[in-house]
């Protein structure tokens, strides 16, 4: 009797062990239903706070990506190597294939207000005297077969904004160079 009761717990322990691997929700894209393609010119919001990236073009919202960041605050870039992603009004200035994370759009950070908020945090002394403002940001792919990161929140960047790779083979193939960035907490 004692061992049935053992075995029943034993088995009772397996299958929910089990059953909350296969329940896992992966992050997915949202697309407007009623706007089934962009038109006009598209913009982007990136909202720190809630992990999106969002597409808007002439008829309003579009479609909405999850993403992940660099370091886990999500506090506004201050210098370079503190891996958080800047904040503010910014452009794509070049799109390319990349090796590491298959596609890649760069930013224009540093922008001359990224320029202003660093010298006065550098003034106030929030920023030690050896550390410069960085350059680099970009909006690109993850790391081959590394997709979970996203859907886990992982932030790993070292300040850019990463989607799924085949979610930013369709992002770059929609978005012109020239287009309009907003990245916000």
């Amino acid at each position: 009797m004692q061992l049935s009761r053992v075995s029943v717990s034993l088995l009772a322990l397996c299958t929910v062990g089990l059953l909350s691997f296969s329940g896992h929700n992966y992050r997915k894209v949202r697309f407007n239903r009623l706007n089934s393609e962009l038109n006009g010119t598209p913009r982007l919001m990136v909202d720190k706070t809630d992990y999106e990236l969002s597409i808007f073009d002439d008829e309003g919202w579009y479609a909405t990506y999850p993403v992940v960041f660099g370091e886990k605050t999500l506090g506004d870039k201050m210098w370079e190597g503190d891996r958080k992603t800047p904040e503010g009004e910014y452009k794509i200035i070049s799109k390319r294939p990349h090796d590491k994370w298959g596609k890649i759009m760069l930013l224009d950070y540093p922008t001359p207000a990224d320029w202003a908020k660093y010298k006065d945090r550098k003034t106030k002394g929030l920023i030690p005297k050896n550390k410069g403002i960085g350059n680099g940001i970009a909006i690109h792919g993850t790391w081959m077969r590394d997709d979970m990161a996203v859907d886990y929140f992982q932030n790993w960047t070292n300040g850019c904004v990463s989607l799924k790779r085949s979610e930013m083979d369709e992002l770059y193939e929609m978005i012109p160079i020239g287009t309009k960035v907003t990245i916000r907490k």
